[in-house]
């Protein structure tokens, strides 16, 4: 890994999206955008070497929850527009899936945070051109059977945009955690 370091990042515009978008669209983006915000700001100033430091006794480093958070928003933005993938079926899952699933909480060897912020910034800006195209926002899918969600449960776009912001800005704050502990910085107070 390189040492990089990352820049500073800018926060999100409030001007940021058409005028022309209803009010829950706009909302929708300004929170997604400021929850966005609070996880790569914690990254500001690191090397590839820090991003990947386990402050905590978890396995969560900031490069990692990055990867993760990017991963998981592009699952389900893909889910608002497909539905629930073969992918998703927990029951099926080997050890070398759960080995590679845990390999979505770390860079690994030759990642490094650059490449996952800019790959983050892709997955964003997808996830922000469906929140303003999609027809209906109460366009519903079934979730996957998993342990976590009561069978037959089915989400809307709607809900799962607002399961985006919520697992974003719990990782933010995770992230200040971990932020603090490696070198005292914080993002969020």
């Amino acid at each position: 890994m390189s040492d990089q370091i990352i820049p500073k990042v800018t926060p999100p515009s409030s001007t940021s999206s058409p005028a022309s978008l209803d009010p829950e669209r706009e909302d929708l983006l300004s929170e997604l955008g400021q929850s966005r915000y609070f996880l790569r700001h914690t990254a500001r100033d690191l090397t590839d070497e820090q991003a990947s430091r386990r402050t905590t006794v978890s396995e969560l480093s900031i490069g990692g929850l990055i990867k993760h958070v990017a991963a998981t928003e592009a699952h389900w933005a893909e889910f608002i527009v497909d539905g629930p993938s073969p992918a998703d079926d927990f029951s099926a899952m080997t050890e070398d899936d759960f080995a590679r699933r845990a390999d979505g909480f770390r860079l690994l060897p030759g990642e490094t945070l650059a490449g996952v912020l800019e790959h983050y910034a892709a997955v964003a800006a997808r996830t922000d051109d469906l929140v303003r195209t999609l027809p209906d926002l109460s366009l519903s899918h079934p979730l996957p059977e998993a342990p976590w969600f009561p069978p037959g449960t089915r989400w809307t776009a709607r809900r799962v945009l607002i399961h985006i912001v919520a697992e974003t800005a719990q990782h933010a704050g995770h992230a200040d955690i971990i932020r603090e502990a490696l070198d005292g910085a914080r993002s969020m107070g």
